[in-house]
Parts: C-alpha cells; sequence; structure tokens
C-alpha cells in the first residue's frame, strides 16, 4: 500500500510517498481502508518531533480518519468488513489501509461523506470537553473565541450557539470573519497580524473589550496563543474562565496579575489526556455531538480537499495558518 512518510524530522517538504506493507489486524483491532484523514495542527508538530508524542519512524502523519473496514482481528465484535466509521488513532492515517483498535471507532452514518467523518471527533470533542468540563459555558454567558475560523475555531462557535451562548468571534480575516458570521457567530472582528508592540498589543486588548462588552467575556476559548493570549485575557469578565487549547502563534507570558485583579481560571484544555482519564465522560460528549449533528445543530465544514501525494501541502497550509475550517486529504 501506499502511505506518507516522516523519516526524518522536518517539515512537510519532507515526507515521502512510500510503498509500505499492508497492516494485519491483531487482537481487538480492525484494518480500515482509508477513505479521508483530516488534518490537525498536531500534524504540523509531529513531523518536527515537536509534539508531546514522539512516534517511532518512519510514519506516516495524520490522527483523524474515516473508511470501511477490511478486515477484523481476534477478540472484536461489533464490527464487521465493510462497515462504515471514523477513528481517532494518533497517527498513521496518510495512507491506504491502517490498524486500529477497535474501542476507538464510531460509526459513520450513511449520509454523511468520508470527508465530513474524517473531520469531527478532534476538533468538536476537544471543544466540548473545553466548554463544558473546564469552562462551564452557560446559556446566556459571552463567548470570545479567538482564531474563530479554523476547525476548533468554527467547532467552537457551533457548539457556543447550541450551548445558547452569545458568541463573539475574532479572526485574523475579512473572509475569516464571513466563515464564523455564516456557523453562527453573534458578532465578529478582524485582529490584526502579531507580533505586536506594547501599544499595539493595549490597542488589540481595547478591541477585544469593546467586542465583548462592559461585562467582559464569560469564557475565552484561545487555539492560537502567542501575542494575542494577554489582550484577550485583560477582556475577560469577573470569574470568567480563560481556555488554552493551542499555541500555533507560540506559546505566551501571562501576567498573573490579571487573575487577581478578575478572580478569573486559566485553564488548560488536554482532550487526548481526558479521554483516556475518563472514557466514560469522553463518550458521553461523543455521543452529544452525534445527536447535535443529526439535528444539524454542528456541521464539520471541509473548505479543501488534497490527494494523498499533496498531503503535505494540506499540512503545510494548516502551519501557515491559513485554513479555514477543516483541509481533508483523500485517499482513493
Amino acid at each position: 500500500m501506499r502511505a506518507l512518510l516522516s523519516k526524518a524530522p522536518g517539515g512537510p517538504e519532507t515526507l515521502e510517498l512510500s510503498e509500505v506493507a499492508d497492516p494485519v489486524a491483531g487482537k481487538g483491532q480492525v484494518v480500515v481502508a482509508v477513505k479521508a484523514c483530516s488534518i490537525n495542527y498536531p500534524d504540523v508538530l509531529v513531523i518536527e518531533d515537536k509534539y508531546q508524542f514522539k512516534p517511532e519512524r518512519p510514519f506516516a502523519p495524520g490522527g483523524e480518519i474515516a473508511g470501511v473496514i477490511e478486515s477484523v482481528g481476534d477478540g472484536v465484535t461489533g464490527w464487521q468488513p465493510g462497515d462504515r466509521v471514523i477513528a481517532m488513532i494518533g497517527n498513521g492515517g496518510l495512507a491506504e489501509k491502517v490498524a486500529a483498535d477497535a474501542h476507538r471507532l464510531y460509526a459513520l452514518p450513511d449520509e454523511r461523506s468520508f470527508a465530513e467523518g474524517a473531520s469531527l471527533l478532534l476538533t468538536y470533542a476537544t471543544t466540548i470537553h473545553a466548554l463544558v468540563d473546564r469552562g462551564h459555558l452557560q446559556e446566556g454567558q459571552t463567548l470570545l473565541v479567538l482564531g474563530a475560523a479554523g476547525g476548533v475555531g468554527l467547532a467552537a462557535v457551533e457548539l457556543g450557539k447550541a450551548f445558547g451562548a452569545r458568541v463573539v468571534a475574532a479572526v485574523s480575516s475579512e473572509e475569516k470573519a464571513a466563515a464564523a458570521k455564516t456557523a453562527g457567530a453573534d458578532e465578529t472582528f478582524v485582529y490584526p497580524r502579531a507580533p505586536f508592540e506594547k501599544a499595539q498589543s493595549k490597542a488589540l486588548a481595547d478591541q477585544f473589550k469593546a467586542a465583548v462588552g462592559p461585562n467582559g467575556a464569560d469564557v475565552i476559548y484561545d487555539p492560537v496563543g502567542g501575542d494575542y493570549a494577554e489582550p484577550a485575557l485583560r477582556a475577560i469578565g469577573w470569574e470568567g474562565r480563560y481556555l488554552v487549547v493551542g499555541f500555533p502563534a507560540g506559546i505566551p507570558k501571562l501576567p498573573l496579575n490579571l487573575t487577581l485583579l478578575k478572580s478569573c481560571d486559566v485553564c488548560g484544555v488536554f482532550w487526548g489526556a481526558f479521554a483516556a482519564r475518563d472514557p466514560k465522560a469522553n463518550q458521553a460528549h461523543i455521543e452529544r455531538l452525534f445527536r447535535l449533528w443529526a439535528e444539524g445543530r454542528i456541521a464539520p465544514r471541509v473548505t479543501q480537499t488534497f490527494p494523498l501525494a499533496d498531503g503535505g501541502k494540506a499540512i503545510a497550509k494548516m502551519a501557515a495558518r491559513g485554513a479555514i475550517g477543516k483541509l481533508v486529504v483523500e485517499i482513493a
């Protein structure tokens, strides 16, 4: 089979399309013929050895797939060849086939495409954990979403609206503002490109404050980091919750006096560890996501697809923060 492999640390240009042996289903596993693999920011980091997990090389990036079960290993019940499935697999998705643990599988509804299915779990499961478990978002509260046109950003906009919040979407272009508005954002505004000097940082803080209103944001969802973090934190309300989701703009340093003055919380969001530590709670969240999906209240937005040979280009676009919604590699 073909796989797009990382054989040495480096950027997307170092990935090599190679012929490798077909996987075999071990005990408790199935082999999935991969039809689609979405690209997420961990794919940018893992090939550069900058992610918290470092797979043994050679490996194919791509942790979120949809496809069709080809074979079933010993001890697997409830699944059979021909079943349409989606799965989070860590890595290995940029390949024609992958062996996946059966307990990581979810049935892909017949009316949904493989590209949509490959775009659901990571972004929406991360976000529902963030907003519900870490942010305690309540109906009528104000949610400020940074990077609101990316995969997790649009998920936060949609879930925020589904939970009855007022959603303010902050983005880096008018095109992205339009995408956030389409997803349901009540208000949008375009922030400038970092880095910021002190006066620019203060101006951005004032822009955040004006957007969320005089009471500040109850919850801030930040998958961006960098120089955007402190200005956003300055717009938080009393006893607000600042959700740390990711750092494509860099890892920020926050002045902790702000947390004292606002009596607010800075909360880390690590969905993968949460799912491993509390699988029952994670399963309940995912079941809720499938209900919201069926009701049309959330819907992964796939804006561009790539063939397997161009999977590196999809990762490069993600690295450049050029993606709106989800980028998906379709595998013939």
